[in-house]
């Protein structure tokens, strides 16, 4: 499985602010790619959401 379902159900930050950063995070891997995508079979959104949830990726508000 892509999504690594444990840490998705310990998050317990504000999945509202998760869900924002996982759509950034799609969108940048759809214009630029990410090798990733290669063994997820092209799953853009899954990629992104197990790349925030482990950490590969970090985010942040801005004003």
């Amino acid at each position: 499985m892509i999504i690594p379902l444990d840490k998705l159900i310990r998050y317990s930050g504000n999945m509202y602010i998760l869900t924002c950063a996982t759509i950034k995070r799609a969108l940048q891997i759809h214009l630029a790619g990410d090798p990733e995508l290669v063994t997820n079979r092209g799953k853009v959104v899954s990629t992104a959401t197990k790349q925030i949830l482990t950490e590969k990726v970090h985010y942040r508000l801005e004003s």
